[in-house]
């Protein structure tokens, strides 16, 4: 039975044509996000998984939620990236109308619960690699459309679970709230302190000349990498804030790499870590490293593997066209009116909340 409170929550924001609401399972700054199940799951005619979170935010204060919308209307489907299946206006039972995205849901959590789940041993260079290849293929996929993501990190890496051989499990690229073309980010370099991200995985160029291209999604790889290897983040995270910003800024920043991980390893990692962006590793230089051959590639067939995934193919709905205040549409604009703002006060991250509770259910 759902408690008072609980009830309160999903009745809140109304339920959509097609799904209801079971149970919240996050919240941010960007509104709250909610498992969701379909009201006919035997549907044939449904586009929809028979389960999907949904990220709601009252339609005056969504435009964070469109926008992250917009994103993935411009990157289409990929195997590698969180799908969504589009958007839809609710109205609660108060008469509260609400913005809904609906997106894939990571029933095998997250990468950072999985890296926890190591005891700080880290996860093996198999596993890491299987991971790694994955996140890259997605992250190259958004930068071949012009995008740069802005706050990769473990919290915002979904595992999903699939039929195919090996692992039985596919990291997928998720929480896109913070994504930009990389127009708007090269305008952004005139900006006096706009950052957008996670200081721990933040790259030298995007402290010192505040701008976020594909290089600095690169570096957050390597972050990344170095912790499913080592259980660890390469950076102190005891560390406040700011002294972190300061010691990237500055170049003091230390990467050590642990004595256990292998000589490709290395090497993997130094490229994600050139300082200077100009000559750091793209994403489809890595993933011709010697780090990452010889992996077994039964698992690129996404509708062959997916457990999750429905059969129909990707048809993006086009979003409503909603009015909101003290907001510009950043992709049509020459300037953005995020002036000075960074995401690691939201917290938001589909991938963070949406696998904060692994629930059971039927089929996962």
């Amino acid at each position: 039975m759902l408690g008072e409170e609980e009830a309160l929550n999903l009745n809140s924001y109304g339920d959509g044509i097609a799904w209801v609401r079971a149970l919240m399972i996050g919240r941010g700054s960007f509104g709250r996000v909610y498992l969701a199940t379909l009201r006919n799951p035997s549907s044939k005619w449904s586009s929809l998984p028979p389960v999907l979170a949904v990220k709601s935010a009252e339609i005056s204060s969504s435009a964070s939620l469109q926008k992250e919308r917009e994103v993935y209307s411009n990157l289409r489907r990929n195997p590698y990236i969180i799908q969504c299946y589009g958007d839809e206006i609710t109205i609660g039972s108060s008469g509260t109308m609400a913005f809904n995205l609906m997106l894939e849901y990571g029933s095998g959590g997250t990468l950072a619960g999985r890296i926890k789940e190591s005891g700080g041993n880290g996860l093996g260079e198999l596993e890491s690699k299987l991971h790694t290849r994955s996140i890259l293929r997605g992250l190259k996929h958004i930068h071949d459309l012009g995008f740069v993501h802005c706050d990769l990190k473990p919290d915002n890496i979904l595992l999903v679970p699939i039929r195919g051989k090996g692992l039985g499990i596919r990291a997928k690229i998720g929480d896109l709230g913070l994504a930009r073309r990389v127009s708007i980010s090269k305008k952004r370099k005139l900006g006096v302190c706009c950052w957008e991200g996670t200081p721990m995985y933040l790259s030298p160029e995007a402290v010192t000349d505040h701008v976020q291209e594909a290089p600095s999604d690169v570096w957050a790889v390597g972050c990344i990498v170095h912790e499913m290897l080592t259980g660890k983040s390469p950076l102190n995270g005891k560390e406040e804030e700011l002294e972190i910003l300061r010691k990237i800024g500055d170049g003091r920043e230390v990467i050590e790499i642990g004595n256990g991980v292998s000589k490709e390893a290395r090497e993997f990692l130094k490229g994600c870590f050139v300082r200077n962006s100009n000559f750091r590793f793209t994403c489809e230089m890595l993933l011709l490293h010697p780090f990452l051959q010889g992996l077994d590639d039964d698992d690129i067939d996404d509708s062959r593997v997916d457990v999750d995934q429905s059969a129909v193919p990707f048809d993006p709905i086009e979003s409503f066209a909603l009015v909101y205040d003290d907001d510009e549409d950043e992709y049509t604009s020459d300037s953005s009116t995020e002036e000075c703002s960074h995401g690691s006060e939201t917290e938001s991250g589909d991938a963070q909340f949406i696998s904060q509770q692994n629930v059971p259910l039927e089929g996962f």
